[in-house]
């Protein structure tokens, strides 16, 4: 009896080790992701000069439904679970993180310390979305990331809707189409030296945009300055 009590007392305490081993784990694990957050979200703050002060933040929980998103309002970058998922590299974080940085910064800039221009990315939403795009282009090319991490982080991240979300949202094959142009005529070596040219969720996007890609080669050969009605 004496053996099987001391028997049951190491596996409990075995036990409790092993639990706070784990608990250990996951926590270094997090605090792992939110240096990283932290060092790419400063390093595209310093590298655009964007004089204002962001928190960068990751939050374990799924990204729930917000009426205004926290880098509007507070100026908070939260990446949850849910977003870093879907990023498999620093340019992919950056990607994210750039965007983010974009609505920040054109929040609180112009009239009433930016309320108005507040109002006007939640009232015209598509309007703004190919703009935060371009300009987080910009802003991971200044911060030495590769822009074409964009691409792949959208492809994965955003779903087709076809319904309720293109009231609200440009289609993902159009945010795609807009941003591979913009990488092409002010960035062009990315894709002359393209090391994402193997990465599968570039090769589907190649895949999936080959007629819009060809209205932007007919746009180039015409050498005429329109904006491309990309599908």
């Amino acid at each position: 009896m004496k053996k099987f009590i001391l028997v049951l007392f190491f596996m409990f305490i075995f036990s409790c080790v092993c639990i706070a081993q784990d608990e250990t784990n996951i926590i270094l694990h997090d605090m792992q992701i939110q240096n990283r957050i932290s060092d790419i979200g400063f390093k595209l703050l310093n590298a655009n000069k964007i004089d204002v002060r962001m928190a960068f933040i990751y939050n374990k929980k799924n990204k729930g439904k917000h009426l205004i998103d926290p880098a509007i309002s507070r100026r908070h970058i939260i990446l949850y679970e849910n977003d870093i998922q879907f990023a498999d590299s620093d340019d992919e974080i950056a990607a994210f993180i750039a965007r983010k940085i974009c609505m920040s910064a054109e929040s609180y800039s112009g009239i009433g310390r930016g309320l108005v221009g507040s109002a006007q990315i939640k009232f015209a939403p598509k309007k703004y979305e190919m703009f935060f795009d371009e300009r987080a282009v910009d802003f991971m090319v200044k911060a030495g990331y590769n822009p074409l991490g964009l691409i792949t982080y959208i492809n994965k991240s955003a779903p087709e809707d076809r319904f309720l979300r293109l009231l609200h949202h440009n289609r993902t094959s159009k945010r795609l189409a807009n941003i591979y142009e913009h990488i092409y005529l002010k960035y062009p070596l990315f894709l002359a030296n393209n090391t994402y040219i193997n990465n599968e969720a570039y090769q589907q996007f190649l895949l999936s945009s080959v007629e819009n890609r060809k209205k932007l080669k007919e746009k180039i050969e015409s050498e005429k300055r329109y904006k491309v009605k990309y599908e």
